[in-house]
């Protein structure tokens, strides 16, 4: 069995994820590269993007979500992202998967049936085949029928909790806003590249391979979390891991036994440590791949400074493939908050990437560091 360090393992991962070195890819690529990119927050699912690339420019991802070439759904974990409309099908196949609307809890809470669900699907697809509705004209055209009736005020949950297993079952994805009001939208009318959500079993395979290519070496477990928050059966994902066969390899990274794509083993073993540094945007798919609990990345000590309350995850600092730090943007100043443990503070490369997220961000920054305990 292969044996590597767990900074061979992250400034390899640094490497697929195009931070080391940056990529010349479009926004487009760089979504498919990374699996999709959360996107509740619209600026940072911009700024993950472009703080991949060598070269970018602002709203290139509205343009490619007008002309289809991104879609936005609900998808890993019941978060919204961004994905393609070629392969975004096959992760919303295997969230839709695990089913999480027949369990007993979730049918209780929203007075919701699988039948229900079934026949939500049937009428959200007819009254969404003249195009976009914003929630409120869908809640009102679901709801004029007898039966929904009493699900109006569930479907305006600003978690979309009803929608979401639409979503993973390929009935919507969010349409252009009018104005503050989201919109909703079927995929093929909000794409015409929209390839569908194929069959789970099928779509398994290839979201793995997908998945390890980037956040790997990594645990059946962590593949668990990524995708749906770590409530998934475990019986079918490992039946997933293992119908791979031999295009998966078992590798030491300092006694843990991790999952890598067979492919990969050789590049990774002759991967190199960097000292890389990075400033990644909240939400950061860096973090979010692994998890915030992957204390390899997030020190565990340090992980209330980087997932905060209601979900919301920190911008950090990158420094050889471990979260060193947070920073915050401010009108003219980014403050960094580095951590002691983390080593002596590498002004020069800090003082580059504010430079270059100026550029990005299109204002002047001035750095404005601290070191915490």
């Amino acid at each position: 069995m292969t044996s590597i360090s767990w900074r061979q393992a992250l400034a390899w991962r640094m490497r697929r994820q195009l931070l080391v070195p940056l990529g010349t890819v479009t926004a487009v690529e760089v979504t498919d590269r990374l699996c999709g990119v959360q996107a509740q927050v619209a600026s940072s699912a911009e700024l993950a993007i472009r703080l991949r690339q060598a070269d970018s420019s602002a709203g290139a991802v509205a343009r490619d979500l007008a002309a289809g070439r991104l879609v936005k759904t609900w998808a890993m974990r019941g978060a919204l992202h961004l994905l393609t409309p070629e392969k975004g099908g096959h992760f919303l196949s295997l969230i839709a998967a695990g089913r999480s609307w027949e369990r007993p809890s979730w049918q209780r809470y929203f007075g919701a049936s699988p039948v229900d669900m079934d026949r939500l699907r049937a009428v959200v697809s007819e009254v969404l085949a003249d195009g976009a509705l914003t929630r409120e004209e869908l809640i009102a055209a679901v709801t004029s029928k007898p039966r929904f009736r009493h699900m109006a005020e569930v479907m305006r949950s600003g978690w979309g909790t009803v929608l979401k297993p639409l979503a993973w079952q390929g009935d919507i994805v969010f349409g252009p806003s009018r104005g503050r009001n989201v919109t909703f939208i079927r995929p093929s009318d909000a794409s015409p590249t929209w390839a569908g959500v194929p069959d789970a079993d099928e779509s398994a395979a290839r979201v793995i391979a997908a998945y390890l290519g980037v956040f790997g070496p990594a645990t059946i477990d962590q593949f668990d979390k990524w995708l749906a928050g770590g409530g998934f059966g475990r019986r079918r994902l490992k039946g997933w891991f293992d119908s791979l066969g031999d295009q998966i390899a078992t590798i030491d990274v300092e006694g843990d036994q991790l999952f890598i794509l067979a492919a990969d083993v050789d590049e990774l073993a002759a991967t190199k440590p960097t000292t890389e540094v990075r400033l990644l945007g909240g939400f950061d798919q860096y973090v979010l791949g692994p998890g915030t609990a992957d204390g390899r990345v997030t020190a565990a000590e340090r992980r209330s400074k980087v997932s905060l309350q209601s979900g919301w995850i920190s911008p950090v600092v990158i420094a050889g493939g471990v979260v060193a730090g947070t920073w915050a943007a401010a009108e003219n100043t980014v403050a960094v908050a580095w951590f002691r443990e983390a080593g002596r503070v590498p002004r020069t490369a800090l003082d580059q990437q504010v430079t270059r997220l100026a550029g990005i961000l299109g204002r002047p920054l001035e750095p404005v560091l601290s070191v915490i305990d």
